[in-house]
């Protein structure tokens, strides 16, 4: 892998975490075209997973440095018998809500290889499907009356809720931010909740999936390179953190609409590209 290779990888990285338009899909469609995938490919993209997780950590951190607080303290209170799930404070409410949220995640790892294989396979058209139906929620989502709840307003059937939206996003072409934002809405959030709550949910889904990825990578062989590897770690990084402050004021100003029109678009494009390669019998490929 190239310099250039890796900054592009790490462009469509940054852009694509967070932005509610599917990283995943992204990375596959751009590793399918470009010739360049298998389980090196993978193992790079945990890394830029990493890259992305630290401009989470720069956006909202005053708000997990709480949470972290809170967190801690709530252990306190566990082992000192002071713990109370009826009287607890509302940011420690909000790690109950992240907790059960994260959770849902945990029975979708056991299928972890299936969803991993319609990233590798010769085909885009699951992708395909997948972004037509991020396009769809995100359409619904948009449609919704806007809600007036806070993350501290957030019961355990709005977790659940959340959490499922976000396992399904382990499929390459459903955007994981695209799916919590939009599960947030349908739970009654404010638009910029529903933001927060999906980027912050985020965190532990991003490093713990990264790291299992970056195992296996390593265990593997990735082929990379150190220096594409650290170079699109910090491209990663800095992209994502403008694509953070972009989807906030996106939608603050009621733009949400471009992204369903976005993925909707690609998606039918993707669907027939696939179609077309089936009829050739093989890949269209421009890298090599």
């Amino acid at each position: 892998m190239t310099v250039l290779d890796a900054i592009w990888q790490a462009i469509i990285q940054g852009l694509t975490e967070f932005l509610p338009v599917s990283s995943s899909g992204h990375l596959s469609l751009y590793q399918h075209f470009s010739g360049n995938s298998g389980e090196g490919a993978l193992m790079f993209s945990a890394l830029l997973h990493l890259g992305t997780l630290a401009a989470v950590i720069a956006v909202f951190w005053k708000q997990i440095v709480v949470l972290v607080a809170e967190f801690f303290a709530m252990i306190k209170d566990i082992f000192t018998g002071r713990f109370s799930i009826k009287n607890a404070e509302p940011e420690r409410r909000v790690i109950f809500m992240f907790i059960i949220s994260t959770a849902v995640l945990i029975p979708f790892y056991i299928f972890k290889g299936f969803f991993e294989s319609f990233a590798e396979d010769a085909s885009i058209f699951a992708e395909g499907i997948c972004f037509l139906y991020t396009a769809a929620i995100l359409f619904m989502a948009d449609m919704t009356e806007k809600g007036s709840k806070r993350m501290t307003d957030l019961k355990t059937r709005d977790a659940l809720r959340i959490g499922f939206f976000q396992a399904v996003a382990l499929l390459p072409g459903v955007s994981r931010s695209g799916s919590t934002i939009s599960a947030g809405i349908f739970s009654g959030l404010k638009r910029e909740e529903a933001v927060s709550y999906s980027f912050i949910l985020g965190i532990p889904a991003i490093l713990g999936g990264g790291l299992v990825e970056l195992k296996d990578g390593i265990e593997q062989g990735s082929g990379a390179g150190v220096l594409p590897c650290i170079i699109g770690v910090i491209v990663a990084a800095a992209v994502g953190f403008g694509a953070i402050k972009l989807v906030q004021w996106l939608m603050k100003t009621d733009r949400f609409k471009i992204f369903y029109i976005y993925t909707a678009i690609l998606g039918a494009a993707v669907i027939i590209i696939s179609i077309i390669e089936l009829i050739m019998g093989k890949p269209i490929t421009f890298g090599k």
